[in-house]
């Protein structure tokens, strides 16, 4: 009987059984790492260059595999392309495809490598790509961020702590927020990147190679930053899709508590904004509802995300070096992660530039729950009152508020000066909505000025 008939013809060699079907199934991952197929053939393409660089091959050798290569890309992304599960995975299928073309010396690519640094530096090139599309769905929801906070910079609504009113801001400020959040976010995947970049090719199975290869030229033809430091650690290192499963929870953390309040905002205790129908569904009972459904379901993915990162934890916390089939279950979980961060990103920057907040709405709610009561404290400090006194003056006006039904605004003069003789008439200028968010005229303040100013800030940032 033939090798082929018996086992697998990648490792076949060393055994005299093949292996039982379902183990066969159970151990291949060529259904969910065919996705590599795009860097496999990339790193392919490098590996041949080189080695035909260093002499192991032929110029025509080099030619007649790349081209074939690249026949092999057309094939799959045509959609005919077989694979096949007896051949475990994504780069034997390949190979078995690209020697069934080009004969004896497709055999001859696999010289000077191994899947142990070849799936390591595949994923590496796809993650690379990943990121950079996943930075330009960042940016274009900042981007949107951006234009609705100078849009409605002057836009008062009331501020929250433990959810209760607290003081008067910009809806403007709010959204710059989110902004610095995903500021934050962005920066993390760039720093990210950095540690991705790094090339395993050439670690081989564990120990490197006898070949005399030259990794700097693979190195510059996949355009990585650097070279791995150790083939031990080459082939087994999985940090970087650690670390931006990381990345990528504090992102979806993020998102979800933007989500938190678009769900609470469009519900009609709150009534504060209008998301497009588009992005909403109604109920197969109730016709009145229209339900935010993209908001609840970032909001419910999240913890999608965050169930990636710990099972890529959990995968990698008891390996000894240096590479273990447990490492196959790397993949999934990451490309999860990185579709679900990518499609919540892609969903928010399409809704954010379309929400519509309800301006009186959300005016009317700052009147309520006394949210200039701070500013009638720092009023009566500058008139050289202790704060701790001008807190307990102000506590009393607020539980004569409660007990008159009246905001501090609608006082009288004479109302507001039974809790201390030191207020004058020019105190209704900071109890007014306008005068409160206006006296937060700093850096990172709610002032409508400031908001513009890190508004054209973001802007630089976004265009650095």
């Amino acid at each position: 009987m033939s090798q082929d008939q018996t086992t697998n013809q990648s490792w076949g060699g060393r055994f005299s059984e093949p292996v039982d079907a379902f183990v066969a199934r159970f151990t291949a991952s060529v259904n969910f790492d065919k996705r590599l197929y795009k860097q496999d053939i990339q790193g392919s393409i490098a590996h041949a260059t080189m080695l035909a660089g260093v002499g192991v091959l032929s110029d025509k050798e080099r030619d007649t595999i790349i081209a074939g290569l690249r026949s092999i890309q057309t094939e799959i992304e045509a959609g005919q392309f077989d694979w096949r599960v007896d051949l475990e995975d994504v780069h034997m299928n390949i190979e078995a495809r690209l020697t069934a073309q080009i004969g004896i010396t497709g055999k001859k690519l696999h010289t000077g490598r191994s899947r142990n640094d070849q799936v390591a530096t595949d994923i590496r090139l796809w993650l690379r790509e990943e990121i950079d599309v996943i930075l330009v769905e960042l940016q274009r929801l900042q981007a949107g961020l951006l234009d609705q906070a100078e849009r409605h910079a002057h836009v008062i609504m009331p501020g929250f702590t433990h959810l209760q009113t607290a003081q008067p801001v910009t809806f403007g400020h709010h959204l710059m927020a989110w902004f610095e959040m995903l500021s934050r976010d962005r920066e993390r995947l760039l720093d990210c990147r950095k540690r991705v970049n790094r090339m395993p090719l050439g670690s081989a199975a564990l120990a490197g190679t006898t070949y005399p290869i030259d990794r700097s030229v693979t190195c510059k033809l996949l355009g990585f930053d650097a070279v791995s430091g150790n083939s031990l650690d080459g082939v087994s290192d999985r940090d970087f899709a650690i670390e931006f499963c990381a990345a990528a929870s504090l992102a979806m953390m993020h998102m979800s508590r933007f989500s938190e309040e678009l769900v609470l905002w469009t519900s009609a205790q709150f009534n504060f904004i209008e998301l497009p129908d588009r992005f909403c569904t109604g109920s197969s009972i109730m016709p009145q509802k229209k339900n935010p459904d993209v908001p609840e379901l970032v909001r419910g993915k999240t913890g999608r995300v965050y169930g990636q990162l710990m099972s890529l934890l959990t995968l990698m916390k008891s390996q000894p070096l240096a590479y273990n089939k447990d490492n196959q279950e790397d993949k999934e979980p990451l490309f999860d992660a990185v579709d679900t961060l990518r499609d919540c990103l892609r969903a928010f920057a399409d809704m954010i530039p379309a929400i519509q907040p309800k301006v009186a709405v959300m005016r009317e709610a700052a009147l309520r729950g006394f949210s200039t009561a701070t500013d009638l404290a720092d009023y009566l400090v500058r008139r050289g009152l202790p704060f701790r006194d001008c807190h307990e003056i102000v506590g009393h006006a607020v539980k004569y508020g409660l007990e008159s039904g009246k905001d501090l605004a609608e006082m009288s003069l004479e109302e507001l000066r039974q809790f201390s003789d030191q207020i004058e008439q020019d105190v209704f200028e900071v109890l007014t909505l306008e005068g409160s968010v206006n006296a937060r005229d700093h850096i990172g303040g709610t002032a409508p000025a400031q908001v513009l100013v890190a508004v054209q800030r973001g802007r630089e940032l976004l265009n650095a």
